[in-house]
């Protein structure tokens, strides 16, 4: 299995012509003070066999190392549900009992990890575990800081994708974790956007291109003394707004979707408003494949949406083959009895449709 993902992760690097990792996070707060981040995750080459886990105190295990060694035991000092992908130690997205949120987000071309070097084995973390690691051992972001600057994030494969990620707590503070030349480099993440490459800072500075964009709509023009020109319908406010589903496009209409949006009374509200906004966002399959190639047999390149809750600390998910969204309560788990599980995201693979009886 750590093979296969591997390969899942070079083909996701390898180029324009091969479906690629796509993930698109937003952040919303509802009047009442709830703070909800939510994500897609995309993957076109196959179906990520995604899972739910769900991870008591004390629970432990080992962290994987290049060549698929076995490096030192992590335990879990606090609860969390999370989201796998391709294997269960894998955690993709999640929340802990005490409101942090960690996820993590394809990063190919501009990150660097440093190399791995056995003499510091204790203090080294696989990227795709990176995720676990901090839900099980910190609070806030303050504190997810200082634990990776005592870490060496290392890839399980050099040859794969790298990634970055996204750290929030229920204190409102949010921030990017990109490592760049072997160094940890944190941005603080006000706007609460996150897509994949370039890094950060070159779409928060990108976002500058499009400063003529403001919601509802723009008034009639004159051409010359003799030509009126007139919006077709609503929205042209946002008219130029780039529709593609590169990165960088979709930083720009996330951050422009997320910024209009009306704000909820309740933090439910909140929820469904972001799977709303990131409906938008979900990627067909056809699209990532030329027409020489066959796409692949799976519902969706979006394999599933999450958000989270961080005051009420409950996550919430929906996928490419159920459009249900489903809600986990993380105050309902006492953590210190509940056993370790891991469920897959669907109990069976069918999206269910109503029939309506017309009498």
């Amino acid at each position: 299995m750590i093979r296969r993902l591997c390969v899942v992760l070079l083909v996701m690097c390898a180029g324009w012509s091969q479906p690629a990792g796509a993930c698109t996070g937003i952040t919303l707060v509802s009047k009442d003070g709830a703070r909800v981040l939510a994500r897609t995750i995309e993957w076109g080459g196959s179906n990520l066999n995604s899972r739910y886990v769900v991870v008591p105190r004390g629970y432990t295990q080992p962290i994987l190392l290049p060549g698929g060694k076995q490096g030192t035991l992590f335990t879990a000092q606090y609860g969390y549900v999370g989201f796998a992908v391709e294997q269960e130690i894998f955690v993709a997205e999640g929340m802990n009992e005490a409101g942090l949120s960690a996820g993590l987000f394809y990063f190919p071309g501009y990150g660097q990890y440093p190399e791995y070097d056995p003499q510091q084995k204790s203090t080294t973390v696989a990227d795709l575990q990176l995720v676990p690691w901090i839900l099980g051992r910190c609070r806030t972001v303050e504190e997810v800081e200082a634990a990776v600057r005592e870490l060496r994030v290392v890839s399980i494969d050099p040859r794969a994708s790298t990634v970055h990620w996204r750290f929030a707590d229920v204190s409102g503070r949010q921030v990017v974790l990109e490592i760049i030349n072997g160094q940890p480099r944190f941005y603080e993440n006000k706007l609460g956007v996150l897509t994949n490459s370039p890094g950060f800072d070159w779409q928060m500075t990108n976002l500058n291109n499009y400063v003529n964009l403001r919601s509802g709509s723009t008034t009639a023009q004159w051409l010359g003394h003799d030509t009126e020109l007139v919006p077709f319908g609503a929205g042209s406010g946002f008219l130029g707004i780039p529709g593609d589903v590169t990165p960088p496009s979709r930083f720009v209409r996330a951050a422009f979707y997320q910024s209009s949006a009306p704000r909820q009374d309740s933090a439910l509200q909140t929820v469904l408003q972001c799977f709303r906004i990131l409906g938008s966002f979900e990627i067909p399959i056809g699209i990532e494949f030329s027409a020489e190639e066959p796409p692949t047999d799976i519902p969706s390149a979006t394999q599933w949406t999450s958000a989270a809750d961080l005051m009420n600390r409950k996550i919430y998910y929906n996928t490419m083959y159920n459009s249900a969204i489903r809600c986990i309560d993380l105050r309902q788990i006492d953590f210190s009895r509940v056993k370790y599980r891991s469920v897959p995201l669907d109990e069976t693979k069918h999206q269910s449709v109503e029939t309506l009886t017309i009498r």
